[in-house]
């Protein structure tokens, strides 16, 4: 990685540090600081066009997503925050991803900006949204050369106020602009709270100082409203529009490319002792390649790895005879993420216990997905799952009960097994809609435009002294993921192979290349 500031130290004139220089710098920049510098660093350079781009297909879903929002808080100002860059050591930070929440309501994606803030102004009839933001600055400052977070110099181009009041239609302002609404907050002021502590404390702080005294005896830290909005934009989500599932469509394709391509580098990727990680890398360049991303850490789990269900350290082996476990997913340029499972034989055959256990899990899915339409519970696809789990866990003599006692809630001996759910809401998030309320998301009602997942799972711990021993080490999960139609349900993710014999089919075909 390049040093965070020029190397240069020859020049005589004692070096002035940046108005906002990045953190942890000060003590070892050498950023020329003489007036010839300056002179010389802001001069020369060709004219840019400023070029400004018909809207992105989203801009007008993500306007009509605004006005629900608007519906919902007459007569409130709303700040949506997009967030910050994070810290990850010292002076390097993480790649920036704005929030969730942001990215519905504006449409802008892996290429925001980071501390940009909506605010949805309230109107006689409405809101009036503005996009605020820190637009690229002349190549004769001192941010242009001097400061590797947001300097182009270091970063690459920046948009103008115009070029994303075009791309977004959306208007747009500086910034700096944004100060006055933050500083005058009061109780008609509502924030998401989680996007951006700094911007929320500022806004506490006016409210302390701003609050009035006519609203009675509310409570300056009462976050009621706040908390109210960080629901609502999560059950906003709940539904996805057109423009949403097509890019869900888009990632599980790229996801499913991504599946292949780890395929075919088995052979490598066995003669590596950390097996796993070149899974990871195949999978990583797909997403690169694609998409922004990974939608979250890949679980490349092989042998008894597994068994673990967040396993992403991913530094193990991938030993002929054992199974790999790839929970994985693209996360498109919008932020939009796939979320699929396959298991697979690293040799293309499954053991005879193997194939037992993972026909056993695939029963499971297609139990779940059978009964998925519009009107039932988002809970009975578990149950559906479950029914199968705990019939053939009993069957194998695995449980102290039978299958129906295991069942009742006062019992459960089946879920040692299968110890997660069998569903969640996806889309800009991987767990998506997380802050919706149990009565519309786990007791909701499933209706056209909800995308899940389906994944049942068993996972036989190595040292598990309940099961036989040719049980152990053995970790199954299919994932797949539902778009709950009209009519009832589409597998978005069904041409990635899914049935034992399709599977090793798929394994003999790819790795064999």
């Amino acid at each position: 990685m390049e040093s965070q500031a020029p190397s240069d130290t020859t020049d005589a004139a004692v070096p002035t540090e940046p108005a906002e220089a990045p953190r942890a710098t000060a003590n070892r920049s050498t950023t020329p600081g003489s007036e010839a510098f300056r002179a010389y660093i802001g001069s020369g350079w060709a004219e840019r066009p400023e070029v400004t781009p018909a809207p992105r297909a989203q801009a007008s879903f993500a306007a009509a997503r605004r006005a629900r929002v608007s519906e919902l808080f007459p007569g409130k100002r709303l700040i949506i925050p997009a967030g910050r860059l994070k810290q990850r050591s010292n002076d390097t930070d993480y790649p920036f991803r704005p929030h969730s929440a942001f990215a519905h309501l504006t449409g802008w994606g892996s290429d925001s900006e980071p501390g940009s803030v909506l605010v949805l102004e309230p109107t006689a009839d409405g809101h009036e949204a503005t996009l605020y933001f820190r637009e690229r600055a002349g190549r004769d400052s001192d941010e242009f050369y001097a400061n590797p977070e947001i300097g182009e110099f270091w970063i690459g181009a920046r948009p103008s106020l115009a070029q994303v009041a075009g791309d977004l239609d959306l208007p747009t302002r500086a910034l700096a602009e944004v100060d006055p609404l933050l500083d005058e907050a009061d109780g008609e002021t509502i924030i998401l709270r989680e996007a951006d502590p700094a911007i929320t404390d500022r806004v506490d702080a006016a409210r302390m100082v701003l609050w009035d005294d006519t609203d009675g005896d509310r409570d300056p830290e009462d976050h009621e409203d706040d908390d109210r909005l960080a629901r609502d934009l999560s059950e906003l989500r709940l539904i996805k529009d057109d423009f949403e599932v097509g890019e869900l469509r888009a990632a599980v394709a790229a996801t499913a490319r991504g599946f292949d391509d780890v395929l075919a580098d088995l052979p490598q990727i066995v003669a590596n002792a950390r097996g796993e990680r070149l899974i990871e890398g195949a999978f990583y360049t797909r997403a690169r390649v694609e998409g922004n991303a990974v939608g979250y850490d890949t679980i490349a789990a092989s042998g008894p790895h597994a068994c673990i269900l967040h396993w992403t350290r991913n530094d193990g082996p991938v030993v002929p005879g054992d199974l790999v476990l790839l929970d994985a997913g693209v996360e498109v340029d919008s932020l939009y993420t796939a979320d699929i499972t396959r298991t697979f034989p690293v040799d293309g055959t499954f053991g005879e216990t193997q194939r037992l256990v993972y026909e056993a899990v695939l029963e499971a899915a297609d139990a779940a997905f059978a009964i998925v339409r519009p009107g039932i519970r988002f809970r009975e696809i578990h149950a559906a799952a479950m029914a199968v789990i705990a019939r053939r866990t009993a069957e194998w003599g695995l449980l102290p009960v039978t299958a129906e006692e295991a069942l009742e809630a006062e019992n459960q001996h089946h879920r040692r097994y299968m110890v997660h759910g069998t569903s969640h809401h996806l889309g800009l998030d991987v767990h998506d809609c997380a802050q919706a309320r149990r009565d519309l998301y786990l007791d909701g009602t499933l209706e056209p435009g909800m995308v899940f997942t389906i994944e049942p799972g068993l996972y036989f711990q190595p040292d598990d002294l309940t099961v036989p021993e040719r049980f152990r080490g053995i970790g199954v999960r299919i994932e797949d993921n539902i778009l709950v139609t009209a009519g009832g349900a589409e597998n978005l993710s069904t041409a990635i192979p899914r049935t034992a014999d399709d599977v090793e089919a798929w394994v003999r075909r790819l790795s064999a290349r």
